[in-house]
């Protein structure tokens, strides 16, 4: 089994070996297109750098509905390739690349009225099921079905009996965005990318007209300096524009930013066996099995403020709440809400002024020699983005280089956690723990959950749950620094796990005994625990007070009040 570990020495010697050498393609952003890049960079043979100016997945990437999806509703818009492309990625993924991070889960669709909408919603859902299918990777789902409305409220009680006249189940899938992507810059890092987060590109080399490198800023330990590469590939999404900037060169395209909200709300205050998906007058509203939780959402609006945290508004949250207490018996209300989270989609500008119309399609530029530029697209079809990225590259490169090979090489967790699983109660029977924690350590490390049980047999203290969150081990947070490239506690809280958006604190009564956790590993004194948990605490306070505010301007206002951690 390959592995790699992205502790703070790791990252200190990837930097180093980044400068030092010429790379062949150097990949600026680490969100999921971006991971993926260096990921199918390096499994090609090329020498390859991957660099993030905050934490993996910081930005529109672990802010998603964490789902994998073919999208039903592009099948209305007619748009066949899409769907099927992501169809076929949904499978892959299940399959064969990450069955130990996606796994399927049941939605319901409820039937307002009889005939016509049954025969028309029901074709659709054949035509995905069909496709899905005809991709040869679908055949791990269940087929969709129709249901009476009795048969749906027994399934969904939680509905309104006069909100449905009857339903239709299908299958899609479900992922934890931010840890996905950590576990592609883990697999690159294994095939031999260099990678690291905390590094900012302030700008780029240029030779006459050709961009041979970038330079870099480490945020963690200062300084700056270059990194040569024979093509660079801007993979930064909501940044492209920004980024673009570095170069003084006018875009082929632009990239508008769309903000979508997110509410948690624990398990019991929705009683359902299975997922729901609304129409509502834009959109769709998902509300989505999370663990012990619902994540409900989304919306999609225009977004023109600050891009690091985009700010859910009281509006945001009052407009989800309306449209899922539509067809609930019983209401949601503020009181249920335990977290809150909002996200930014990189939409291709230019084909209408309503976001929810721009294009979800991807699209790759070679706007100046030496540089590539990707934006747009769906996380679900993040690798044929790479593999896209990548080809445009070598296309710069004077080189024969392989072809992509993606399609066949699992994530770091992948192989043998099928096994694995099979044998859970053996393994908790051997380490002590539940046959539950085994269950969650598997559908989160997969077969590297070896790592994490080798921390609990040094220190046995870390076998026990975080206090205030107690879904979570010790043993996680430790981990999440020394193998999975966690430099502060917001990356522990808010991405390596999801504590800020799964308990009613946010996550403030976890804060000091997971930087405590995370203090030896990275080397922290005292002064900087207190500042990490300081930052922390009025991140969620800033977070908090956008959520009261009437609109985006306040609501951005609001947020900006708590700055970016800095290190010592």
């Amino acid at each position: 089994m390959r592995t790699a570990t992205l502790g703070p020495t790791e990252r200190g010697e990837a930097l180093a070996r980044m400068a030092e050498r010429e790379l062949d393609v150097l990949v600026v952003g680490g969100g999921v297109v971006g991971a993926g890049t260096a990921l199918d960079a390096a499994t090609r043979g090329l020498a390859t750098g991957l660099v993030e100016a905050r934490d993996w997945a910081a930005g529109t990437s672990s802010r998603s509905s964490k789902l994998i999806h073919g999208g039903l509703r592009y099948l209305e818009m007619l748009d066949f390739a899409l769907v099927r492309e992501a169809l076929k990625e949904r499978g892959l993924l299940l399959e064969r690349i990450a069955p130990h991070l996606v796994r399927p889960v049941p939605f319901l669709y409820p039937l307002q009225h009889k005939a016509w909408e049954r025969f028309y919603a029901g074709s659709g859902v054949a035509l995905y099921d069909a496709m899905s299918i005809s991709s040869g990777h679908g055949r791990g789902l269940p087929a969709h079905r129709h249901l009476t409305r009795k048969h749906a409220l027994s399934v969904a009680p939680c509905l309104k009996k006069d909100a449905l006249v009857g339903a239709l189940q299908y299958y899609d899938a479900q992922v934890d965005d931010a840890r996905y992507v950590a576990t592609i810059v883990r697999t690159a890092a294994a095939y031999g990318a260099d990678v690291a987060n905390r590094a900012r590109v302030v700008g780029f080399l240029r030779e006459g007209e050709r961009v041979v490198g970038a330079r870099v800023h480490d945020l963690e330990q200062g300084g700056e300096f270059e990194i040569r590469a024979r093509q660079v590939v801007n993979a930064t999404g909501v940044w492209t524009d920004d980024t673009q900037g570095l170069i003084a060169e006018r875009g082929q395209f632009h990239v508008r930013a769309s903000k979508g909200i997110h509410l948690v709300v624990p398990k019991d205050r929705i009683h359902s066996t299975t997922g729901l998906i609304l129409r509502t007058e834009k959109s769709v509203l998902f509300v989505i099995p999370w663990g012990r939780h619902w994540i409900v959402g989304t919306t999609d609006t225009d977004w023109d403020l600050d891009k690091a945290h985009p700010a859910a508004s009281s509006a945001d949250i009052d407009y989800l709440l309306e449209h899922v207490n539509g067809v609930l018996s019983t209401p949601l209300t503020r009181d249920d809400v335990q977290g809150v989270y909002a996200g930014l989609r990189p939409l291709l500008a230019g084909e209408s002024d309503a976001t929810s119309k721009l294009s979800r399609e991807h699209t790759v530029a070679h706007p100046v020699p030496g540089l590539v530029v990707v934006a747009g697209g769906k996380y679900t079809t993040y690798r044929v983005m790479a593999k896209d990225a990548v080809d445009e590259a070598v296309h710069g490169l004077d080189q024969k280089v392989a072809d992509c090979v993606t399609e066949d090489v699992p994530l770091m967790g992948a192989e043998g956690y099928k096994a694995l699983w099979n044998t859970r109660a053996r393994i908790a029977q051997r380490t002590g723990l539940h046959v539950a924690r085994v269950e969650h350590l598997l559908n989160r490390y997969g077969s590297m959950i070896d790592e994490v049980l080798a921390l609990i047999t040094a220190d046995p203290t870390l076998g026990e749950p975080l206090a205030a969150a107690d879904d979570y081990l010790r043993a996680e947070v430790v981990y999440a620094a020394s193998h999975e490239g966690a430099r502060h506690l917001d990356d522990v809280l808010t991405r390596r796990t999801r504590v800020s958006i799964e308990t009613f604190d946010r996550g403030t009564r976890s804060a000091r005994e997971a930087a405590e956790l995370m203090a030896p590993v990275l080397g922290w004194d005292q002064g900087q625990i207190e500042r990490e948990v300081e930052h922390y605490e009025k991140r969620v306070e800033a977070e908090r007070e956008s959520q009261r505010q009437p609109d985006d301007l306040t609501a951005d206002a609001a947020r900006l009040g708590a700055p970016d951690i800095q290190p010592r």
